[in-house]
This record gives structure tokens, sequence and C-alpha cells, in this order.
């Protein structure tokens, strides 16, 4: 009996057939059963424009290094491979698209006509891999330095910084980097001067209170107008993926947490997804809601922060100590569940690191009955200030389909009248058992984005009381022998499990030859991690998508031809954190 998604698969592979010939395309099983299909650099981009109808949203790009991979089989033989994952939110359907590549010949064309979101996803794949794509407007480094050398996710590339050499800064690198800083505006798209006025150049950050960490706009201006604004990203770039090739399956789980680093757990939980996934692991029903609780735990405590400092960006100063405060009291509740408060890591490969303490569902439920009342204060004291309504209605407006072009999912895309959330349109982790509503607006403004965070934080109230009122019984982990690590009490039992625990917590468990990716509704949007395994006890290539990096690209379409402190209002109100952004 066919299913809906392998229904919807068939038609789509059965039009690219018809369309280019069957003999053109090579289909890749995968864990996670997304289509994906291999097909020839020389129709990539013909391939590409068929499938746009069909699929409005490029999802991510990324590339492989293949070179050491051992275990291909079925794949077309490459040293490179480029993925382009699509999304249609009409159909909820994917597709991968692959292309292989010879390491002599790296390029591929720019699809930046089709997906406009391709510019940054083809400049990160040249930053890392030295894949280059014709016709690209811009083609420079975007997470590493401009002096950088080398393509660090390269299989070759060191990943420690003990198997390169002594870092040394003489003089003549101290004058090669000085001169890496220069700002020229050519470079960077930009004229210095028009036939009636001359502009001004002006760096919003990369250290500035309004940016939200090390976040740098290039701005040209006319007046106090904004003519262009250029984001420049990567200052906080740590190599997140490429650490995930040394750390073992399950040492890489704190590593997630610094990803949103907002987020906490809910980082772990798309990592953890997938490796489940490729594993075949069977979450317990009492782990999937104690994950579910802690996770929306987190929503809330995300957009706390979003709040506070969104109405403090805009000219109110009090609200912020409100939001912190009832942040600092939740903090409290995860800290006495798990640990720890902005990233305790708890979630663990099976299940979770323990079982509820005792006492913890009193200490929730106080604190979901108390807060109700606070939204409702903030409300009167933020929301309805005129103030704030002059600086964000009609501010930084995009509609749906410009957000779809540009890759924006979570509440900024919802905010255009898209009701696509994930834990609705494809529940995971048990979502599907919950009651909740999706709050949407129309207008895509500064104002709208704001608000409807505010309601998820109620839609979370709401998910948070079904998950006290019924958490089952049961495991807190997976028995499954992949799972990280066996419960301690069990390695007192038998020698067997206690080397079990041994092996799992020094080497990791092995896990089978595959990909699979599974995306969640985080806190700022979609995100993912596109894990590939070639049966070994570590990720020989974690890709990790975020939804802030898109969310980035988009600033100059909805700032340019407004005033500076437009700019302000609308960097307040994606809710990024550069972490996300850099990773």
């Amino acid at each position: 009996m066919q299913t809906a998604e392998s229904m919807v698969h068939s038609q789509v592979e059965e039009g690219l057939y018809r369309q280019f010939g069957r003999e053109q395309f090579t289909v890749q099983p995968t864990a996670d059963s997304i289509l994906t299909l291999w097909v020839p650099r020389a129709l990539l981009s013909d391939i590409l424009r068929f499938l746009k109808p069909q699929f409005s949203m490029l999802y991510d790009l990324f590339a492989i290094d293949e070179r050491t991979r051992e275990n291909r089989s079925g794949q077309p033989a490459a040293d490179y491979t480029v993925v382009y994952q699509l999304l249609s939110m009409e159909r909820n359907d994917d597709i991968r698209i692959k292309v292989g590549l010879s390491e002599p010949d790296l390029s591929l064309p720019t699809c930046i006509s089709v997906w406009p979101n391709a510019n940054w996803y083809e400049r990160e794949a040249w930053d890392m891999f030295g894949v280059v794509f014709d016709g690209h407007p811009n083609l420079y480094r975007i997470l590493l330095p401009p002096t950088w050398e080398g393509h660090a996710l390269r299989k070759d590339h060191p990943a420690r910084a003990t198997e390169m050499a002594p870092f040394e800064m003489g003089p003549e690198r101290v004058a090669k980097e000085q001169e890496a800083l220069r700002f020229r505006p050519e470079e960077w798209g930009m004229e210095k001067a028009s036939d009636d006025s001359e502009y001004m150049f002006l760096n919003l950050g990369p250290n500035h209170p309004s940016v939200h960490g090390v976040f740098r706009v290039a701005l040209q201006l006319d007046g106090e107008v904004i003519v262009d604004s250029v984001p420049d990203i990567g200052y906080h770039h740590r190599g997140a993926e490429k650490m995930a090739e040394r750390q073992t399956w399950h040492t890489y789980i704190p590593y997630t947490d610094r990803i949103d680093y907002l987020g906490g757990v809910m980082n772990n939980l798309a990592y953890i997804q997938s490796v489940e996934m490729l594993g075949g692991i069977v979450v317990p029903e009492r782990a999937k809601i104690i994950r579910i609780m802690l996770a929306e735990l987190f929503r809330i405590s995300s957009h706390l922060v979003f709040y506070g400092t969104f109405v403090q960006d805009v000219g109110q100063m009090s609200p912020v100590f409100y939001m912190f405060a009832d942040r600092e009291r939740l903090f409290g509740i995860i800290e006495a569940i798990t640990g720890g408060r902005m990233h305790p890591a708890w979630f663990r490969i099976g299940g979770v690191s323990q079982d509820l303490p005792e006492g913890w569902d009193t200490m929730i439920r106080e604190f979901i009955d108390y807060l109700p009342a606070r939204l409702d204060h903030y409300d009167k004291m933020a929301m309805q200030n005129k103030m704030l309504k002059e600086r964000t209605v009609g501010i930084g407006v995009y509609t749906k389909q410009e957000a779809i072009d540009w890759g924006i999912t979570g509440p900024g895309l919802r905010a255009t009248g898209c009701d696509w959330d994930v834990r609705k349109k494809r529940p995971y982790g048990g979502y599907d058992q919950f009651d909740f509503d999706v709050p949407v607006s129309h207008n895509g403004d500064c104002y709208d984005r704001a608000e409807l965070r505010i309601e998820e934080i109620r839609q979370s109230i709401r998910i948070i009381r079904q998950c006290v009122d019924n958490m089952p019984g049961g495991p807190y982990k997976s028995d499954h022998r992949l799972t990280t690590p066996p419960p301690k009490e069990r390695t007192m039992e038998d020698i067997e499990t206690l080397i079990h625990h041994f092996l799992n917590v020094s080497w990791g468990p092995v896990v089978p030859t595959g990909e699979a990716s599974v995306m969640i509704e985080a806190t700022k949007g979609i995100n993912s991690y596109h894990l590939v395994s070639d049966g070994g006890t570590n990720s020989y290539r974690t890709r990790i998508r975020t939804p802030s990096f898109p969310h980035l690209q988009q600033i100059p379409l909805i700032s340019n031809g407004l005033m500076i402190p437009d700019l302000i209002a609308i960097i307040a109100s994606i809710d990024f954190v550069m972490a996300d952004v850099d990773r």
C-alpha cells in the first residue's frame, strides 16, 4: 500500500523522468526516506528550474568531501558532493538533489536567479570546500577570515590547532591582516557617489548593542536614509561542523547546546533524532514527553529574552528586567531537573539523561500558573505602548512569497500568513499527541513578528500543562544497544552491561551507514542536522541547518530605503543569535 508521501515522491520522480530521461538520475536510499536523486552537472540548472514551481524554498545547500568515505554503495563516483535540499510547504514534501564533482574541476552554475537565498549558501560551500559557483556575484569568504588559507571542512584540513604550525603574528602578518580589514565600498557592491549626492558609509557593529552579538552591517547612507546594507557575518564562527568529525556520536551533544545558545536542549533534540533515525532507535513514551516539556520550557526562555531585548531596542528600558527575572525563575526549574541552566546537554540518544526528580510537577505547575498574568501585564506595558507601535508597525515588511524565497521559517514566516509549523505539519517526538494552536499574523512587519512570539509563549504553556497532567510512566531511556550510555543503575547487575556502558562512554556507539536529517520547530525557525554516517563511532559529515543564517541574509530587502532607527527595529524583530548563524 502506497503512503501519501511515497505517492508524492513517485509523482515528482515521474515528472523528472519524463522531462529529462530516467537514465539521467540515480536514486539514493536514505534513512529519512527523503527522495534523494543524483543528477549530472550539465543538467543541474535545468532540473532546479523545473523543480522550483513544486519546491518553492531552497531549504539548504551544502557540500560533502567524499574522498575518505568508505561506504558509498550505489552512489556515483565523486570527490565532492553538493547537496540541494528543497522544501515544498504546499505539498509538505522535500527533495534532495545531489551533484558529484571531481577534484580537478570543482565548479557548478549558481542558482541565485532561482532562489535568492542561495547566495550565502554558495559562498559557504566555496569558503569551506572550495566549490566555485559560476556566475555568483560576490564569491568571497563568509565565515572564515579573508586571509584564511585552505578550505576548513575538507578532510585534509587540520581539525585541531595542535595539528597546525604554531601561530605567529609578526610585522608582515599584522600588516596583511590590517590591510584585509580595509573597507572598500566597491568590493561590497556599493558606489561612493551618485550624480546628485555623495554617500556616507557607516559600520553598524561588529560590536554594537543593537546587533545582539558580533555581527556587522555595512551601511551606505544618503543622510539618514539607507541606500544599501550589506550584512557581514563570521565573527563568531567556531567550526561546530568540523568538531563533529572528531567527537563521538554522544560526546557531540554538548556542542549542540551552543548553536542556538538560547534554545538549550532543543538543539539536542534536532541532533539526536537524526542519530536515532540512523540507528533505528525507538524512544520510550515517557522520554518523549519529558523532551517536549523541556523543549517548550526553553522556547519560553528564548522568547522572554527576545521580548525584553526587542522592547529595549526600540526604546523601553524597564520591561527587560521584568522578563529576565521570569527567565531566571524558569532557569531555577530547569536547573532542578537537569542540573544545568542555559546549556544542560541533558538529552541523550534514546531518551534523556535521568528521570525527573521528586517535586518536578509542583515547580512547573506554579510557574505556568504564574506566567499568564505576567504576560498580560507585559502586553499593557510594552506591546500596547504607543511609541513601540510607531517604531514597529509597518516597518520591515515582507510578503509570504518573499519569505519563502529567502528561506524564512518560524515566526518570521508565520507573520506573513503562512501557518507552517513543523510541530503540526510533521509532528516529531510525540507532538501529535498535543492540543495547541499555531499563531498566525498577516502584516509581515516588526510588530507582528514580536506579537507572534508572545502568543507562542502562551501556546507553550498549554503544551507544558498537558505534559504535566499526562506524564506517562515507564523508562526514561531506550534499551536499544546504541543508547548512550545505558542506565547506570543497571551496570551493577551484570558484567556485560558494565562493559557496554564503558565502551559507549569511551568510544561511543557504532551507528549504521546512512544519511538522515529531522526538522524541528526550534525557537527561531526550522533547525535540522544532516548526518552522514560511514559506519563508525563518529559522524563523517554533520551539516547544521540553522534558521538564523538565511534570516540575516534578508536584511537588505526589508531595510533599504528606510532609516537607521528602522534598521534597529528590524534587527530586533528577527530574533537571532550569532552562534546560530556562524556555527
